[in-house]
């Protein structure tokens, strides 16, 4: 059966190592330096490193502390997110100088569909690395991308030539590009499910290929099919520019591991206080509220509750988290509390289309 959609040309551009870039340009004494950004206390994380960082084994997520072992001399600066906001606001209004199609992910990462675009050039490739140009140009800072027909192959794409690169697979080099593709490279599997792909003698793109759907959907459950369909260049998700917001949250991480509930009440209030800001300048509500528990022993707990009507009072959040935090006796002592709200009144219905059996088209010049 013949793809009955169009074939897309997408690009997704990632700015490279965004919030320590921006440092390193503001503060050209950084230049050239291991920096990470994020706290260096015993409960500082990293939220991102630069690339002089990277190479000794820092990445985002990290603990400050790790982080400073494997680099003794790592530089650590605190983040600013209202001049990565700002910044990312310029790239932005570069991207719809192309086209309107533009779903940002993050504040440094974005998929743009230039199938028919402002300039009316045919070139994807061409586009993006215009697009690059005039971010070095009138930014200042480096971005990497991917092109090519589906938002997955993309993103994969534009992690192949990182730092300051790009990289174009064509339709008809797509199928070949999947199956030479180490599965840890596949955007969605992460280091949990890799390994368990691994133990099921699946390395790259061809072994997962060569196994059933029945296979995948009886290993891997809903996912499944998911690795099914992206294996063979299969997506259909459309780059959507006003991309709907799912849930709102805010957490905190302790200087000292908390082991009674009364101790935690005042620091709740702040996160309840945080994600009502946060409500109110989304101008969003929701119903369902998850608390988030991550203990001494990094163990993580969530327990949620949702209300029949949608909430945004900080005082409403507060009593319902709470409520949660009572649910339940502690496993142990607390690091760190967060309080999320979903369900939000933001959300729509959408139906989904199940394609059975989708081809790449291979005529589609990029």
């Amino acid at each position: 059966m013949q793809n009955d959609l169009p074939t897309r040309k997408i690009i997704h551009v990632d700015m490279d190592a965004f919030y320590a870039s921006v440092e390193q340009m503001d503060n050209p004494e950084l230049k050239g330096k291991p920096l990470a950004v994020g706290g260096s206390g015993t409960r500082g994380v990293v939220s991102a490193a630069s690339y002089e960082a990277r190479k000794f084994g820092v990445r985002s997520a990290m603990s400050g502390v790790k982080a400073r072992r494997l680099c003794p001399e790592l530089l650590f600066v605190r983040p600013r997110f209202e001049r990565y906001n700002e910044i990312s606001k310029k790239v932005r209004a570069i991207f719809h100088d192309y086209t309107d199609l533009v779903e940002p992910l993050s504040l440094d990462e974005a998929y743009l569909d230039v199938t028919e675009n402002k300039k009316g050039n045919p070139s994807a490739s061409l586009i993006a690395e215009e697009i690059r140009a005039r971010i070095f140009n009138e930014v200042g800072l480096t971005a990497s991308a991917g092109i090519s027909i589906n938002k997955f192959i993309a993103k994969v794409a534009s992690d192949y030539n990182k730092p300051n690169g790009q990289k174009t697979v064509n339709p008809e080099e797509v199928l070949e590009f999947l199956e030479q593709l180490d599965i840890r490279k596949f955007y969605g599997i992460g280091k949990v499910t890799a390994e368990k792909m691994y133990q099921k003698g699946i390395f790259t793109g061809i072994d997962l290929k060569s196994k059933t759907l029945e296979f995948l959907e009886g290993n891997f459950g809903k996912s499944g099919k998911y690795y099914y369909y992206i294996v063979r260049g299969i997506q259909n998700s459309e780059v959507k520019p006003n991309r709907v917001r799912k849930s709102l949250a805010a957490e905190r991480t302790f200087n000292e591991n908390l082991s009674s509930e009364i101790f935690m009440l005042e620091k709740l209030r702040h996160i309840a206080d945080e994600v009502s800001r946060r409500l109110a300048k989304s101008k969003v509500a929701g119903k369902t509220v998850t608390l988030k528990i991550k203990y001494s022993d990094f163990t993580l707990q969530t327990r949620s509750k949702t209300l029949p009507y949608f909430i945004s009072d900080k005082d409403i959040i507060l009593e319902t988290a709470k409520d949660l935090l009572y649910q339940e006796k502690l496993n142990n002592s607390v690091r760190l509390l967060g309080i999320s709200l979903s369900n939000l009144n933001t959300e729509k219905t959408t139906k989904k289309v199940d394609k059975k059996s989708i081809s790449v088209q291979l005529q589609f010049k990029f």
